[in-house]
């Protein structure tokens, strides 16, 4: 119960989004998953766009910040920390307020290289470090049309949607 005395509802939902420019070399690592590209991403942790959405959205969903709040770039242990390890340590904390994860709903934005052939292998990465099942994990991939940033290959975004439910 809040304050008011209302109940907390027992689904909550929350939004992540990240965005991470290219730079040259590669593999390029998106979910948890190492993609054969002669781009990668950067950022001060594995700048995995995809897994820093979804933790953004667990967070979210739960009411209990961000990753930048948990894993702040200036904090020297997170320089080039694994983004799995991350978004495992968030489920932990959202656990720890009574939900879990009923679904995800994710989409990488990219010009290239094509996710679609790792579509699968993304969402059962995700859904083997989150401990849930690859059916309740949502892989999209969309291009940028050769329009803006996304269209001219100079940066990848990502987002998710999270479904929480309260622990029974």
């Amino acid at each position: 119960m809040n304050d008011d005395s209302l109940p907390i509802p027992s689904l909550r939902v929350g939004i992540g989004h990240d965005t991470h420019r290219l730079k040259p070399g590669g593999p390029l690592r998106i979910g948890g998953v190492e993609i054969p590209y002669d781009r990668s991403l950067d950022g001060h942790s594995d700048a995995d766009v995809l897994l820093h959405a979804v933790t953004d959205a667990i967070l979210g969903a739960a009411a209990i910040g961000d990753i930048g709040e948990l894993f702040p770039d200036n904090d020297p242990k997170n320089k080039n920390r694994d983004s799995a390890e991350m978004l495992l340590l968030a489920k932990q904390e959202v656990a720890a307020v009574g939900f879990q994860i009923a679904n995800l709903d994710c989409i990488v934005f990219a010009q290239a290289p094509k996710l679609s052939p790792f579509k699968r292998i993304i969402a059962d990465r995700i859904a083997e470090i989150l401990k849930i099942v690859p059916e309740q994990v949502g892989v999209k991939a969309k291009t940028g049309e050769g329009v803006g940033a996304v269209g001219k290959s100079e940066i990848m975004q990502a987002q998710c949607v999270a479904l929480l439910m309260q622990i029974p």
